[in-house]
């Protein structure tokens, strides 16, 4: 009999099918960081944040920020990473405390996971409506 299924078919093709849904992931994640009439006051707010911890270190620029989702585990903050979902742990003294934010949402300034082999975090401002 002969065998119609070739695995190593399988395989490229599982392996192309799970690469396009990571593209297409990636890009809806960007996308609904910044909402395009946010993106002016978001630009400004990040241009002008430092580090709560070093204040003479700025926290980042756009590329690094974005509105995030948080939840919290046993009285932690943990924030949604933009890349790959995972929620990370917010440092206390990385929390935003001497400023309000713009838009009333959670903002997360943080290296890609690829740049950084710890779950770092630059900055930390809390949304008022969580």
């Amino acid at each position: 009999m002969k065998r119609s299924h070739n695995p190593l078919c399988w395989i490229i093709l599982l392996g192309s099918i799970a690469t396009v849904q990571a593209q297409e992931t990636g890009r809806g994640a960007v996308h609904r960081q910044h909402p395009p009439q946010d993106q002016g006051l978001h630009e400004k707010f990040y241009s002008t944040w430092h580090m709560p911890d070093n204040p003479g270190i700025s926290c980042c620029n756009s590329s690094d920020c974005y509105p995030t989702d948080i939840k919290y585990i046993d009285g932690q903050i943990y924030a949604r990473r933009r890349e790959d979902g995972r929620y990370i742990l917010i440092p206390p003294q990385k929390v935003e405390r001497n400023r309000d934010n713009p838009d009333g949402r959670n903002h997360l300034c943080a290296p890609p996971p690829a740049l950084s082999p710890m779950d770092s975090v630059y900055c930390f401002a809390l949304g008022g409506a969580t």
